[in-house]
């Protein structure tokens, strides 16, 4: 499920551990009041993870990676058409009055953009977190107008939870 990869497991729990701490963010935008100690626990662990995972790849920056000059190149095309799309979606949403689905959206755009970085970076996890997120996006509206909740707080707690998971099985790998 992982990487032979090995400065790619810790590396991937920082990545994961400090995108998880946003969506936590984004998700106490207008939580239920009983949801916040959760979510400030979750975005602390997020940057906790980070930390540990940021140290353990610094400590193995000279172990084997996927990383080489292909494959960072193909992998800076797939970020920057993630971003592009991502950026582009916020701004049409935002400009049609629809600002609570910009999360949505950039949660779909993430989801989507992991199933190529996995393929590059052959590590099988990351299929499944781009599967999961997607997911999240997906059912991130439906679910928070079937229970009157904000948006943003269903989607951020399923997005940051997702990424959390995944980032402490990579970092609990690393150790």
């Amino acid at each position: 499920m992982l990487t032979e990869a090995v400065r790619d497991v810790p590396a991937t729990a920082a990545i994961f551990g400090f995108f998880a701490s946003m969506w936590f963010g984004w998700a106490q935008e207008n939580p239920p009041a009983k949801w916040r100690p959760w979510l400030l626990t979750s975005s602390v662990t997020s940057l906790l993870t980070m930390a540990a995972g940021a140290l353990l790849t610094w400590r193995n920056w000279g172990a084997t990676t996927a990383f080489d000059a292909d494959t960072s190149k193909s992998f800076g095309i797939v970020v920057g058409l993630e971003v592009l799309l991502a950026g582009a979606g916020a701004v049409v949403l935002s400009l049609r009055g629809r600002r609570e689905l910009v999360p949505v959206w950039i949660a779909l755009v993430v989801g989507l953009h992991l199933f190529p970085v996995a393929a590059l970076l052959a590590f099988p996890l990351i299929h499944l977190v781009g599967a999961l997120v997607t997911i999240a996006a997906l059912v991130a509206v439906p679910v928070a107008r079937s229970r009157a909740l904000p948006v943003s707080a269903v989607n951020g707690l399923a997005v940051g939870g997702v990424l959390l998971t995944a980032a402490l099985i990579c970092l609990s790998a690393a150790l």
